[in-house]
């Protein structure tokens, strides 16, 4: 783990930190300006999130390490649990 992830880490409790995960499924649709990125991971049930302004390369099969902390949203009244990712690298 780099020194700077320790830093972030130590700073705010509530991230979490996982290396060497193998991507199962990577998917992005138009949000206004923005590219949301849903990646769903190996052996979790919790589908994770980030955004970004330009496409993304296709992630399905590969591994990444990944900084994230649990977030929730409210989709038809409903409450979905779900992982906003802060950095993402392939490993």
């Amino acid at each position: 783990m780099k020194a700077q992830t320790r830093k972030w880490l130590e700073k705010h409790p509530n991230l979490v930190h996982s290396e060497n995960i193998k991507v199962v499924s990577h998917v992005q649709r138009e949000e206004g300006d923005w590219l949301v990125n849903s990646l769903m991971l190996e052996d979790v049930d919790v589908p994770f999130k980030f955004k970004r302004k330009r496409r993304y390369k296709s992630l399905q099969g590969a591994r990444v390490n990944v900084t994230y902390y649990p977030d929730t949203e409210v989709v038809a009244g409903m409450e979905f649990e779900y992982m906003k990712i802060v950095r993402i690298r392939q490993a």
